[in-house]
């Protein structure tokens, strides 16, 4: 089973200087952390703050050909889990027939928000990421991490600004 989620949040983790991406559960309170590159945190900022740039980023290239191509981004899921690795599927409809494609969540989540298409995570993936997820190896405790996003409000989101 999926689950659907929106961005609570984007920030820098205060520990690592790494891009967080924060997802949380719409039927709950539930959130879930992936650590991503600076260039997709910025890519999924730009479209979050509707800022749009003089030329075509290589998510709107992507949204554009899909457009073009006669199809539609209907969904994401992030999938899998592994190795603390995080994967993800585009699903697509061309000419009526689903067509699945493997991304990486960041750049799934990049082009979800410019075709504006619901972003889901898959029900073990949530699970397992909520209980283990440890961020890099020289990152926060799973328990201070779940302590710490546990504990954001509207203000900490905003403080740490891509």
């Amino acid at each position: 089973m999926d689950i659907e989620v929106r961005i609570r949040g984007l920030m820098m983790d205060p520990t690592t200087n790494m891009p967080i991406i924060v997802l949380k559960d719409v039927a709950s309170d539930a959130v879930m952390p992936i650590w991503v590159g600076i260039f997709e945190a910025n890519a999924i900022a730009l479209e979050i703050e509707k800022t749009a740039a003089m030329r075509p980023m290589s998510h709107d290239l992507a949204r554009n050909l899909i457009h073009h191509l006669n199809a539609r981004l209907e969904r994401i899921v992030i999938t899998e889990l592994k190795d603390d690795t995080f994967y993800a599927v585009l699903w697509l409809k061309q000419d009526n027939e689903p067509v699945a494609i493997d991304a990486r969540p960041s750049d799934a989540i990049a082009l979800a928000l410019r075709a504006d298409c619901p972003i889901f995570v898959n029900e073990k993936v949530m699970e397992s990421a909520k209980l283990s997820t440890s961020g890099p190896a020289e990152g926060p405790t799973a328990e201070q991490l779940r302590g710490w996003l546990e504990g954001l409000n509207d203000e900490d989101l905003g403080r740490y600004k891509m």
